[in-house]
């Protein structure tokens, strides 16, 4: 738990429908049970059929897509589970596969392009300086044939909405390019930014920029979302068109997705065997650890040369995605951004944390993590560099061995690299659907007022009201308590566990979809190695479990602030019923026993119906 690892993760462009009369959840598990709208299959249409364009929404439409879900704005409907299991079988070939394949097969033709005029890098999700694979390659390639090295940073409005990403990581990522932009000046390389409105015209504006600049070299670091492997595998033969060399690298990661398989040869679908080859892998390669050299500085023709690239200011965020003065003053407070505060952030955490990090990592007030997840997210630090700072700390060199507050820390970075080896090999999670795709056929809920209730953290169970809470004040929240919340959306309330995907994604600074997406597959036991559906978080035990004294609660709860002993837990049903209800605290929304057997009840019918023809969009 990097601060908040596994379940990253993250309302801004597609809201849920408007809330309908208050509907209390107490008298709808009574015997009469109000009526609620069920997850219906949409129509499927015909396999050729292309999706419709951007902003053109089906008129009919399921309630996963009424609520935000599947954004018909960029997306076709929901998929088959008969498509996805196309995919899992290897049928359908996966966008990462093509794009490996596209890198060796135009490998010779590429290596016969001479260096032009520069050298571009293209900067995604690796914000830094230090230790960046791709960054690393353009510099050493523009140094041997001595030209400028340029980089290049494109705001995407269109990209930040399909991507569901939060206005504090839009803010974080462009505070983040402020401080790129001045390191990289220092060594005379410029970095170009500028806001692209469409989504589908940044590949034929930054080509633009490559014949403008007479770069004949064009590196960046690899995303393994669908989307943007698409885009890269086209941007290869788009290049080559026009006689440039597209590279993209592998730097995300400590271990690339494909690089590690069982005994069969599959991917590994649960944690446990993927860390130990995970370690393995990485015992046998050292040189996946090993630190790329930071960019040379330019020829000082450069700064004449490109003096319009150097005078280029960083976009502000896009309105879609701009916060409020009030709210960026707060999240620069939290989250200073940029490299630099990335690795002294570790080296603190290296030094005072991390030997007692297995002991105290579950506890939300210990204030005992490393606070590292917006960083690693946005690429201002590179999970490897972590991994190796912190085998440097160990009594051991082996990444399982000696320290076991470090191991275990080294484990939560692994599960980073997991998620990304499980999106890469069943990329239809990308695309709405569950990795356990028969989970279609559960009865799940699409309730906007409990919903809400859930967002504004006013359910009347204080640990889940606390960490609820925390997301609107910090944009963040610890990975014990995402998971406390989670586990009550999806099970508690019976809401599509979706709705929670896009909330946190929608919210959190740290957002990262494979690692936002296995967390909630874990707690809503739709995902890779997930808690058996039987499994269900009391949250009146986690919260006495893991916040015994009621610290959390009252930090971010202030109504109990004046509650002691146990009744912090539960102030209702332990004596404080008086107080609770004069600070104006809600009493508990739902019955957690009676919400726990309807929960099994729903996941063993659901389970046992036909799940081939649930969803019906191709969603290729």
């Amino acid at each position: 738990m990097l601060g908040a690892s596994r379940l990253l993760l993250p309302l801004a462009f597609r809201r849920l429908p408007p809330p309908r009369q208050p509907q209390s959840l107490v008298r709808a598990f009574s015997s009469k049970m109000a009526p609620k709208r069920k997850a219906t299959s949409p129509v499927r249409p015909s396999p050729t059929k292309k999706p419709k364009a951007e902003n053109a929404v089906s008129s009919h439409l399921s309630p996963a897509e009424e609520a935000g879900i599947i954004q018909r704005e960029f997306y076709p409907p929901e998929m088959s589970n008969a498509r996805c299991e196309q995919y899992h079988k290897g049928e359908i070939p996966r966008p990462m596969d093509v794009l490996h394949s596209k890198i060796k097969d135009t490998k010779a033709q590429r290596e016969t392009i001479k260096v032009g005029e520069s050298v571009v890098h293209w900067f995604k999700r690796d914000l830094r300086m230090f230790d960046n694979r791709g960054l690393s390659q353009a510099s050493e390639k523009a140094k041997e044939a001595g030209v400028p090295l340029i980089c290049m940073f494109v705001v995407s409005p269109q990209d930040y909405q399909a991507h569901l990403t939060s206005k504090a990581r839009v803010d974080f990522d462009l505070r983040t390019l402020e401080v790129l932009r001045a390191d990289l000046g220092e060594l005379d390389i410029p970095l170009y930014t500028t806001t692209i409105d469409k989504r589908k015209d940044v590949p034929s504006h930054i080509l633009q920029k490559f014949q403008e600049w007479g770069a004949k070299h064009v590196f960046c670091n690899i995303e393994y979302e669908v989307d943007e492997l698409r885009r890269e595998t086209k941007l290869i033969d788009t290049c080559l068109q026009q006689g440039v060399d597209f590279s993209p690298v592998h730097d995300d990661v400590v271990v690339a997705p494909g690089s590690i398989s069982s005994g069969t040869g599959k991917q590994y679908s649960v944690y446990s065997p993927f860390f130990k080859s995970w370690v393995k892998h990485v015992h046998e390669h050292p040189h996946l650890l090993v630190e790329s050299p930071a960019p040379s500085a330019n020829p000082e023709a450069a700064r004449k040369k490109f003096k319009a690239l150097f005078d280029c200011e960083i976009p502000s965020a896009p309105a879609n995605k701009s916060l409020s003065a009030e709210d960026r003053e707060r999240l620069a407070s939290f989250w200073p951004a940029g490299e630099h505060e990335a690795r002294d952030r570790l080296d603190r955490f290296l030094a005072e944390k991390i030997k007692s990090y297995q002991a105290v990592r579950n506890l939300p007030a210990a204030n005992s993590t490393s606070l590292l997840s917006p960083h690693l997210s946005a690429g201002s630090l590179a999970a490897r560099t972590a991994v190796r700072l912190a085998q440097q700390a160990n009594s051991s060199k082996r990444l399982d061995g000696g320290s076991a507050g470090i191991t275990t820390w080294i484990s939560e970075v692994a599960w980073r690299d997991f998620y990304k080896h499980v999106m890469a090999h069943w990329p239809y999670i990308c695309m709405g659907k569950a990795f356990k795709y028969e989970y279609s056929n559960i009865e799940w809920e699409y309730d906007d007022e409990a919903f809400r209730r859930w967002t504004e953290g006013t359910t009347g169970f204080p640990i889940v009201d606390a960490a609820m809470r925390q997301v609107k004040t910090m944009a963040w929240m610890h990975n014990r308590c995402r998971m406390i919340v989670a586990c009550f959306l999806a099970k508690d309330l019976m809401l599509d566990w979706r709705m929670g995907e896009k909330y946190f994604m929608e919210n959190l600074i740290d957002g990262d979809f494979a690692s936002n997406n296995g967390g909630w597959g874990f707690s809503a036991s739709t995902g890779v190695d997930p808690q058996p559906y039987f499994r269900i978080f009391n949250p009146l035990l986690q919260s006495e479990k893991f916040d015994e004294s009621g610290e959390y609660i009252r930090k971010w709860v202030p109504e109990l602030k004046g509650i002691e002993g146990k009744a912090i837990h539960d102030p209702y049903g332990r004596g404080a019923q008086k107080q609770a209800e004069k600070a104006g605290y809600p009493k508990p929304m739902l019955d957690h026993k009676k919400c726990r057997e309807r929960a099994l009840e729903r996941y063993k019918v659901g389970l046992g119906r036909s799940t081939a023809n649930v969803g019906g969009g191709v969603h290729n």
